[in-house]
């Protein structure tokens, strides 16, 4: 953390909470007037979101997402099991494989964003896949119930509209890829 003047300093910092996928950290700190403070902070790896495009639309994929109690869609996208950290490109065609059996020819990098940085350090690596060969997906167990399909960019609207879609890191990433002109 930044300790430079005017900036929040951490005093001290203790894990509260770990498994394989994150760490959980109670922070102690002094706020700018010196008052004190804590934060929980979620520690996680990088993760990254690959935009698979074609025929003016995308491949995405739908699972039962556990902490919201329902179904939704968004773009693939995942991280290294046991908070490895990764090459992001190897990482983004690792994912893309895994959750849809597509094979990007061509993978562009788009940028990075900061997911949650109220309450974490994590961030992801956006990348555009075009050139798509189909192969045979190798999801992982907790993936088991995924689904794929093909939407144009208009029923990607209507999916955001009607709630089919409401996960931030897609919803970023496609605006990105809208910024650049995509």
């Amino acid at each position: 953390m930044d300790t430079a003047e005017g900036v929040i300093k951490k005093l001290n910092s203790k894990v509260v909470y770990e498994n394989r996928w994150m760490t959980v950290t109670e922070d102690r700190v002094e706020r700018p007037d010196g008052s004190p403070g804590i934060f929980g902070v979620v520690h996680k790896p990088d993760f990254v979101l690959v935009i698979p495009a074609e025929n003016d639309g995308f491949h995405m994929v739908e699972e039962f997402r556990y902490p919201i109690g329902r179904r939704t869609w968004n773009f693939p996208q995942g991280s290294l099991p046991d908070r490895r950290e990764g090459d992001p490109e190897e990482l983004a065609r690792l994912e893309l494989a895994q959750e849809t059996g597509l094979r990007a020819g061509t993978l562009r990098h788009l940028g990075f964003l900061n997911c949650s940085h109220g309450t974490s350090g994590q961030g992801f690596d956006i990348f555009l896949a075009t050139d798509l060969e189909e192969g045979e997906h190798d999801r992982e167990p907790e993936e088991q119930d995924m689904r794929q399909s093909w939407v144009s960019r208009a029923e990607f609207g209507r999916m955001v509209d009607d709630g089919r879609i409401t996960d931030d890191s897609t919803l970023a990433a496609y605006a990105l890829l809208l910024l650049k002109g995509l």
